[in-house]
């Protein structure tokens, strides 16, 4: 028998607090989905089209608006720090520094991915997670986006070694990760870089955010 709605809101917020994250439940039309959030993937970011969690295999911000009215309810999911490394400093990090983040990468979207499943075997078909980052499931291989050459063509989906854990980032389908933050209450902002060199934070106090969709 499909338990309520709030019940398995608190269930889900319990699961969140002992895997180390904070939950905060927000109603779906206070998700923020703007067209700049893209462009920020597209141009800046290294990943852009190298993995499936990423843009241009990542649904655009017209057909994330679009999916998330079909929703009145959502839960964040605010993680602080960066695991094992509370006292980062700028010349530690690896150029290569999206590995180096493996242990961070994993928890925001395995936390993600489990708070889904567990609603969805909860009997609660329409849960969808969007996690934060780029997908690092592939442990010392590239994803196969990054592998391919040539025009970027998404029926390689199909080929993903992790097709059942990838979602895509919160950034990657357009959400305003700050935005959207701040309406539930929390105060995100962009963590400083070394002489604004790119990855090189300055310290690793910082706030992921990740989101679980529920109705």
């Amino acid at each position: 028998m499909r338990v309520e709605l709030e019940e398995e809101i608190e269930k889900l917020s319990s699961l969140a607090r002992d895997r180390g994250a904070e939950p905060r439940r927000i109603a779906a039309h206070e998700i923020v989905v703007a067209e700049w959030v893209r462009f920020k993937c597209r141009y800046g970011c290294k990943g852009y089209g190298k993995h499936m969690s990423c843009p241009p295999y990542a649904p655009a911000p017209a057909e994330t608006r679009q999916m998330i009215g079909e929703y009145s309810t959502g839960l964040l999911l605010k993680f602080e720090g960066i695991p094992g490394h509370p006292d980062l400093k700028p010349e530690e990090i690896p150029l290569d520094f999206h590995p180096f983040l493996r242990d961070l990468i994993l928890w925001v979207n395995s936390t993600v991915h489990f708070l889904e499943k567990t609603a969805f075997y909860d009997d609660f078909p329409k849960a969808f997670g969007f996690g934060g980052y780029p997908c690092i499931y592939c442990e010392h291989l590239h994803c196969v986006a990054e592998e391919g050459e040539g025009v970027v063509d998404e029926s390689i989906r199909r080929l993903c070694r992790h097709m059942d854990l990838v979602r895509p980032s919160m950034e990657a389908a357009g959400i305003d990760v700050f935005s959207t933050a701040k309406r539930a209450g929390w105060d995100i902002h962009i963590v400083p870089c070394r002489n604004l060199e790119y990855g090189k934070i300055e310290h690793g106090n910082i706030r992921s955010v990740g989101l679980v969709l529920i109705e």
